[in-house]
């Protein structure tokens, strides 16, 4: 070896030694997590087809569809109503102001946005709507012996339309989350609503022995 190789060797060897002796160990930075074997997607269709064999997926298809069907037979009641304990009545004007124009197929203005528009002026509510507690006997009784189904729709607001159906042979609707009786304003059944020119007119009916 020449001696300037052999002086380079040496100085890299002190160069090394130095490091090794300044090192210092300053302890794991963050916290580590092993990598994950197998990965996610692999084990999650393992468990999908441990289910598929055991029978998982169709009992839990069977279970949401049990709770499905329920919850038609039998729909969540609209929070808030109670008996009508006295007579009110009151009217409701059904216009509302638009926010933009409005336009046929062929671009022809129907409306212009801030105008007033009343829904009666262009349909007539032919029907009575009468609104009713389906658990009430009393109130159901009172309502199919006073309206057949060309005078009135009869709509629930608890209570199962479907078997209400089946035992009395005729149609019923129900308020989904009281989407129709918060816009009318009803607290109380049974309450009656027929249109009156161009406004509705509401009524709640006092019922002896509902309760």
């Amino acid at each position: 070896m020449s001696r300037w190789a052999a002086i380079g060797a040496m100085g890299v060897a002190l160069a090394l030694g130095s490091s090794a002796a300044v090192a210092k160990d300053f302890g794991t930075v963050g916290q580590a997590f092993p990598v994950m074997e197998p990965d996610i997607l692999a084990t999650i269709e393992a468990r999908l087809q441990h289910l598929q064999a055991t029978g998982g997926i169709d009992r839990a298809n069977a279970a949401f569809a049990k709770r499905a069907e329920a919850r038609v037979r039998r729909p969540e009641p609209v929070a808030g109503i109670s008996h009508a304990t006295e007579p009110r009545s009151w009217i409701y004007d059904p216009s509302v102001v638009i926010d933009h124009d409005v336009r046929d197929q062929k671009g022809n203005l129907i409306a212009q946005a801030g105008r007033s528009v009343n829904p009666l002026d262009f349909v007539a509510l032919r029907q009575a709507l009468v609104f009713v507690d389906g658990d009430s006997k009393a109130e159901m009784d009172w309502a199919t012996s006073h309206y057949d189904d060309l005078q009135a729709k009869i709509i629930l607001v608890s209570g199962a339309p479907l078997d209400e159906m089946t035992a009395r042979k005729r149609r019923f609707y129900f308020d989904q989350e009281g989407r129709l009786t918060g816009r009318l304003g009803v607290r109380h059944t049974p309450a009656i609503v027929v249109q009156q020119g161009h406004v509705l007119k509401l009524s709640e009916i006092q019922l002896k022995g509902n309760g």
